[in-house]
């Protein structure tokens, strides 16, 4: 589904992204982790063309995206992102948020979009909200949202970019939740998370990243219980350490 060929990312002196190579087959949920700074953001910006890369190549479905002649909006058109922030336009409702990439891209009628889009706010479970205004809704109802107007589109690929991070505690549960239902579906997912819990339960892998580097990429077991590399090894132990102290 997404192949990286010795990818590079620049921003200025700062190199981002190194030599990476990776890739990440159709049905597959794999979870980007590690330090704040170490390129995860920016790998998974790369993959529908938010962030250019200076060298390399990246295949999505058979296309290279940072080729030339490729149509940017068709092609993300068929990738859903769920961002940080949330990203809902204020000035539509619920149901407006979720119809309206699929009337003006999709060409669908509004009756069409909208049918599609109330069955996918019944199971992110906010069926309930459709005519409220997202200034009206908790975070975690917000980033439902969010996901629920992705999946309107119907997407091969669901991209994450940390998801929860700007949630309150008590709120990532209901959003994890929702990204839990979609893995047993067999989407294409990948996440960039701090949850370390929702990585050992539904990734089939982690790649773990540091520098703008790859740095190991194993199973979910083999990453928490044997990881190989000693930054990798680092990085456990210090998110560790504060459960410890708290016991």
């Amino acid at each position: 589904m997404i192949e990286f060929d010795k990818v590079d990312k620049w921003y200025g002196d700062y190199h981002a992204l190194v030599d990476v190579s990776e890739t990440i087959a159709r049905g597959e949920v794999v979870v980007v982790c590690g330090p704040s700074g170490s390129g995860k953001s920016t790998l998974i910006r790369t993959i529908n063309r938010l962030e250019p890369i200076q060298s390399g190549r990246i295949v999505v479905d058979g296309k290279d995206i940072h080729g030339r002649g490729i149509d940017l909006n068709e092609f993300r058109s068929h990738i859903g992102f769920v961002f940080q922030q949330f990203n809902l336009f204020p000035h539509l409702t619920v149901i407006g948020n979720c119809t309206l990439a699929p009337i003006q891209l999709r060409g669908l009628s509004r009756a069409q979009a909208t049918e599609r889009a109330m069955a996918l706010l019944e199971r992110v479970g906010l069926a309930n909200k459709a005519d409220a205004f997202p200034s009206e809704l908790s975070g975690g109802q917000q980033q439902r949202v969010a996901i629920a107007r992705a999946l309107a589109m119907q997407p091969p690929l669901m991209l994450f970019d940390e998801p929860t991070s700007a949630l309150d505690p008590e709120m990532v549960g209901e959003v994890l939740l929702v990204m839990r239902d979609l893995t047993r579906e067999g989407m294409t997912m990948v996440v960039v998370t701090h949850e370390m819990g929702f990585a050992r339960d539904v990734a089939d892998r982690v790649l773990f990243m540091d520098a703008g580097r790859v740095l190991e990429r194993a199973t979910p077991d083999d990453f928490f219980n044997r990881p190989q590399h000693p930054r990798a090894q680092q990085f456990l132990a210090d998110i560790r350490t504060p459960f410890a102290h708290a016991v």
